[in-house]
């Protein structure tokens, strides 16, 4: 007879089998063993469920019992995720620290955001109001920098029975009574959501807004945009990991869940230092004050590896439904694609290319597909934009998982080896790299920035892929040989990739550019180029044409002109004129 409870028969380091398991559901949260390991039922055949645990399962044996709960493996969003610290399944690692210094014990259970916390709630709705799913009612000034808007959960709407006054209230208090026919409903401040299901929004938008990050090879030439999809694949060494932090500091996002999936402890360990030590540029004040931190380093549990990236999406979409602007960078999807083909070789699962599932392709795309930019059921708009670093091992990009990336993705910025060791950051290879949305952001850019910038960046474009073919001829014959057309080409494409396409992420003027100044700086390198263009054709050598000074004052605009002082472009463009005027003159006599 079966009382509800299943036995384990079988234990495959996180995979787990069990008998009487009738009672259960698929992808029901169970508790594992006498530790009450968090666990998850990933298949059912006949009274036999198959469990993936998400703690380590050193110590359980067989016989022992798995209890239910219920419910799927679901996270608590409320106040007090902004500024934490995180592991795969939402346990606050503070807590756990206190709890046991150093390492993460087994069987603590699913504790999450502090419950005990009292925070000053504003409530927005009173008795006799109706009110519908994913409405506002209450805020919570959660840091100084992000209002935490309390939201009536989805699936729930009705009438307004009860409204506390406002007030300091714990998470467990019932702030609101809705009825809804004779079933009644009591709103606290958190809500909880499986991490697997997508939060539905009231309307998907096309997207016409680009994602703001400071980094020129980004914002002008492989835009990322608001609500959409990128990758970073690059071998190791290549800077993916910089690359993020920059993207998580520096782009105009409301919010920023970043997530370490099964990265190295030192590399992780270096974000959680730096990141409660950054302040946000556009707020003076410390940029955790709207950050979310998932850790799940590689010695972690590998099954919440595989959980931490719905942990982190999840998040997001809360933070999205309440009319935020969220950027999320999950680090590294190769990872977690391997926690994938490690969990499915214990389930004895066909393996397909390189050992991983068959399924990996729709595991991606189901990832990807939750970024957006949609209007919430509160008729805001809002986006959930997914970067995604990819590791391919030996940095060969036609391994699985970067090729199934690249489906997936529209925008795909490329790591070049070649060019993080010549010490070029960020070493984004401008002639593999591109991005699908330079049509969509048309209008946003020509209205912004400049009527003629996509137009100036084709021309750059141009220059750096003729210049590529060029080089190939100079490896044989030496650029002398080269007509000055031809060598004119070359030192342009010199002075944008040192002067525009590298940048300094340690420099306090280059971290971050604001895009008037990219904008004047594409335009002065185009006025160079084109004032000695035009020097070629009326027969002037390139060696007179190529003042070194000159060139080289242009290439440290980057550092010589300060972000708020851009006046200072116009000296430059006057320097350009005069000079080759008085060139053109001299030879014309």
């Amino acid at each position: 007879m079966n009382n509800g409870q299943g036995v384990i028969t079988f234990i495959n380091g996180p995979v787990i089998r069990a008998k009487n398991m009738d009672d259960f559901r698929i992808r029901e949260m169970v508790m594992v063993g006498e530790n009450k390991l968090i666990g998850e039922v990933i298949s059912l055949e006949g009274n036999i469920g198959t469990i993936q645990v998400y703690e380590e399962t050193s110590g359980l044996k067989s016989g022992e019992k798995i209890l239910p709960t219920g419910k799927p493996l679901s996270l608590k969003l409320g106040p007090g995720m902004l500024g934490n610290i995180f592991d795969g399944i939402q346990r606050p690692l503070d807590k756990i620290n206190t709890l046991s210094e150093g390492f993460i014990p087994e069987g603590i259970g699913l504790i999450s955001i502090d419950t005990e916390k009292a925070w000053a709630v504003k409530l927005l709705v009173q008795v006799g109001d109706k009110v519908k799913s994913g409405q506002i009612f209450g805020e919570v000034q959660e840091t100084s920098l992000i209002v935490h808007r309390l939201l009536v959960p989805i699936g729930i709407s009705g009438i307004v029975t009860a409204v506390k006054q406002d007030g300091i209230y714990g998470m467990e208090e019932t702030l609101v009574v809705v009825e809804e026919g004779k079933e009644q409903h009591f709103l606290k401040m958190y809500q909880e959501w499986s991490v697997r299901e997508p939060r539905p929004s009231k309307e998907r938008k096309p997207i016409e807004r680009p994602l703001v990050t400071g980094q020129r090879i980004l914002d002008i030439f492989f835009p990322i945009a608001k609500g959409g999809t990128a990758a970073i694949p690059g071998g190791f060494g290549t800077g993916k990991t910089m690359t993020q932090h920059q993207l998580a500091k520096w782009s105009d996002a409301d919010i920023i869940v970043y997530i370490g999936c099964g990265e190295r402890g030192n590399e992780m360990t270096e974000v959680l230092e730096d990141f409660p030590k950054l302040i946000d540029p556009k707020s003076d004040k410390p940029i955790m004050e709207r950050t979310i931190l998932i850790a799940n380093t590689s010695n972690m549990p590998v099954a919440a590896r595989e959980a931490s990236i719905y942990t982190g999406i999840t998040m997001a979409e809360y933070f999205r439904d309440m009319g935020y602007h969220v950027a999320i960078m999950a680090d590294s999807t190769s990872r977690w694609a391997e926690a994938l083909r490690e969990i499915s070789g214990r389930l004895e699962e066909m393996p397909a290319e390189e050992g991983y599932p068959a399924y990996l392709p729709s595991r991606l795309a189901e990832f990807y597909e939750r970024a957006g930019y949609v209007t919430t059921f509160n008729d805001q708009e809002a986006s959930v934009t997914v970067i995604g670093a990819v590791s391919p091992a030996g940095g060969d990009f036609s391994e699985p998982v970067t090729e199934n990336t690249k489906r997936f993705v529209n925008a795909f910025l490329g790591l070049d080896r070649k060019l993080a060791y010549a010490r070029h950051y960020p070493a984004i290879n401008w002639l593999t790299s591109y991005s699908g949305y330079l049509k969509a952001l048309d209008g946003w850019y020509r209205e912004n920035i400049g009527e003629d910038i996509l137009e100036l960046r084709g021309k750059m474009m141009k220059i750096l892929h003729e210049e590529n073919k060029l080089l190939e001829i100079v490896q044989l014959v030496g650029e002398d040989v080269l007509p000055d057309d031809q060598r004119l080409v070359l030192e342009i494409s010199k002075v944008l990739k040192i002067g525009f396409l590298q940048q300094n992420a340690f420099h306090k003027e280059d971290t971050f550019v604001p895009l008037e100044k990219q904008y004047k700086m594409v335009k002065l390198i185009d006025q160079l180029y084109e004032r000695c263009f035009r020097g070629i054709k009326l027969g002037i050598p390139i060696s007179q044409l190529k003042r070194e000074q000159l060139f080289q004052d242009i290439i440290k605009v980057k550092y010589t002109i300060l972000n708020d002082h851009l006046e200072a472009f116009a000296v430059l463009e006057k320097r350009i004129a005069e000079y080759y005027d008085e060139l053109e003159e001299k030879y014309n006599r």
